[in-house]
């Protein structure tokens, strides 16, 4: 099945077009031979007439007062032919004739009309035109039959010629409307390219609606998307309220539990206490998850984001010592939620802070269809073999410095839920390094099956 549009009004034109024309070769080529053949038809009748005009009785027999002044008649071969025949016998013919006979039992029918074909002086193939004459009155009248002829060639000639032409003709007229249907095609099929590149803008974040423009016929199909955007954004928001009221409906069991925990024996009081605490961690965890990549139509400046991460991060260290390094280079930018690539960045900034000894360096960089977000810091690092324990929730790879031992986690999951991959690794300091690599999709087009 051919999916593609343009080719099937392609395919369309090809047909309409070579059908159109094939009709049209042969309705003018009808046309014309039939023209044609009427002329000569025509003008052997004339010859002919004038020849019936000038016959008269002359001692037993039919003869000619009077012949055609034409040269052609004259001349040996000279392509205009006539003769009169009586009881089968030639009695006259002209001198373009020469030597050949003209014998009713020699002609065959021809494909032009009421000519008759037959072979002429140098064998040439000429077409004759036979028309049969009475003179006089009772038994005294005589029939006779007058042969008038021309080259058959010159008939084909005319008709070759024209062919040529026409041929010439149809052919730049199909080049003509191969053109035109191209250029309807482009023209006609532009709305559409708008309005996939409207929807694409609207994936990467720069349009929130589609805009009720363009033809009549694609009108429908932007209100109904326009209607999908606006369920899309209800049905997110409804997931997003019923996610806080879940997080707040917990809080106060939570608290109540944790209240009570501390009237019970120290051994009990621990258990529970840590099992209030793992409820709390799994239920931060699906919250996350549940909120992950719903606004990944937005598109977000990862270098930009990550600078203002860093003012806001360099009063909580209270360390004067700390060098902060950001490099930028190039275009940055990633589909991705802003709130989300916070959390993901700053969580990494945070655990670099919390450990590095005097420098953490950010560079961002565009690298091979993917934006690389690399974070290194000059602290203790964490061995090869603890790199995986790392992004698993509540475990801590090195010696706990706070927190939940979720951050490094909820980074590998946002990561995820982009299509982005979250590498930890040993910088040249000797310390962590963090590789955050998102794709890029500076154009979300789906390829179109022909």
């Amino acid at each position: 099945m051919i999916r593609s549009l343009r080719f099937r009004l392609a395919l369309g034109a090809v047909v309409a077009i070579g059908l159109s024309l094939a009709i049209v070769w042969v309705t003018l080529s009808r046309v014309f031979t039939d023209y044609v053949v009427n002329q000569y038809l025509t003008e052997m009748t004339v010859l002919s007439d004038s020849l019936a005009a000038s016959a008269k009785i002359s001692e037993g027999r039919v003869v000619l007062t009077a012949t055609p002044s034409d040269p052609r008649l004259s001349l040996p071969a000279g392509g205009r032919y006539w003769a009169l025949e009586e009881n089968d016998t030639i009695l006259e013919r002209s001198r373009s004739l020469w030597d050949t006979t003209v014998s009713e039992s020699s002609m065959t029918p021809s494909a032009y009309g009421p000519f008759l074909e037959a072979t002429g002086p140098d064998g040439q193939t000429m077409l004759l035109l036979s028309q049969d004459s009475i003179l006089g009155d009772g038994p005294e009248s005589r029939s006779f039959c007058i042969y008038t002829a021309f080259p058959k060639a010159e008939l084909e000639g005319a008709l070759m010629g024209f062919h040529s032409e026409l041929l010439r003709m149809l052919l730049v007229t199909a080049g003509l409307l191969a053109l035109a249907a191209t250029a309807q095609s482009v023209v006609g099929l532009a709305p559409l390219d708008r309005l996939r590149q409207k929807v694409t803008d609207i994936r990467s974040g720069l349009l929130a609606r589609m805009t009720d423009e363009g033809p009549a016929e694609v009108r429908p199909l932007i209100h109904e998307i326009d209607l999908l955007l606006q369920e899309r954004e209800e049905a997110i928001e409804r997931a997003r309220s019923r996610a806080s009221d879940l997080a707040h409906g917990l809080k106060t069991p939570l608290t109540v539990i944790s209240q009570l925990a501390e009237s019970m024996e120290p051994g009990a009081a621990e258990m529970t206490l840590r099992q209030v605490d793992l409820i709390r961690q799994r239920a931060d965890r699906q919250l996350q998850a549940a909120r992950l990549g719903v606004e990944r139509m937005l598109s977000t400046d990862i270098g930009e984001l990550a600078g203002k991460l860093i003012q806001v991060l360099k009063p909580a260290r209270d360390d004067a010592t700390l060098d902060w390094k950001l490099e930028v280079k190039g275009d940055v930018r990633v589909e991705a939620d802003p709130a989300d690539l916070a959390e993901a960045i700053g969580n990494i900034l945070d655990n670099a802070a919390k450990w590095a000894r005097s420098e953490i360096a950010v560079k961002i960089e565009r690298q091979d269809g993917e934006v690389v977000a690399t974070i290194a810091d000059d602290g203790p690092g964490i061995p090869l073999r603890d790199h995986a324990a790392a992004l698993q929730r509540g475990i801590h790879a090195g010696n706990a410095n706070g927190g939940s031992g979720l951050g490094l986690a909820i980074t590998a999951d946002i990561a995820e839920a982009y299509g982005a991959t979250l590498a930890l690794g040993e910088a040249a300091t000797g310390g962590l390094e963090i590789a955050l690599r998102f794709p890029v999709k500076t154009t979300r087009r789906a390829k179109v099956p022909a």
